[in-house]
């Protein structure tokens, strides 16, 4: 079998992505701890429930979009129900299953919590980007999210 280590530069890439990465999240979730009193997996979480369908995602929907297990997820979304960011309700077709739905008091947050990520985001990252490495940016990362999908596919 064929040596597949990355050479020096896609090595090189590798660590700068990684540590643009940890930079940018530090930095954007600090700034909702302290502006909105949320993590950035909390935002994540009101972020996606703001996007679905009713505003409700059953919990496995949310998994793959965060960086938790099924049970981390389950976790954070407890917290988020006790702060009354979101409710739960019984998955009618599966009695195993339940949604997570964004209440009044979830959007009204993440309202006010998108205003300061999106700043944030700019001001950390997209600023740092002309419209064409933006472009190239977001071809290659797209790229990159659905070649292991692709890559399991072909075992």
């Amino acid at each position: 079998m064929k040596n597949e280590r990355p050479d020096a530069c896609r090595l090189a890439a590798w660590m700068a992505l990684l540590d643009a990465h940890r930079q940018l999240t530090v930095r954007l979730e600090a700034e909702l701890e302290r502006g909105a009193g949320l993590s950035l997996a909390e935002y994540e979480v009101l972020y996606r429930l703001s996007q679905a369908s009713g505003q409700r995602l059953r919990f496995n929907e949310l998994t793959p979009h965060t960086r938790m297990t099924k049970s981390g997820v389950s976790r954070l979304v407890d917290r988020m129900r006790h702060s009354g960011l979101i409710s739960t309700e019984r998955c009618p077709s599966d009695r195993r299953g339940a949604f997570a739905v964004l209440t009044i008091e979830g959007r009204a947050v993440f309202r006010r919590a998108a205003t300061l990520h999106l700043r944030g985001v700019q001001d950390h990252f997209g600023r740092h980007l002309d419209d064409e490495e933006a472009a190239a940016l977001r071809t290659t990362l797209e790229r990159l999210r659905a070649a292991p999908a692709a890559a399991a596919l072909s075992r």
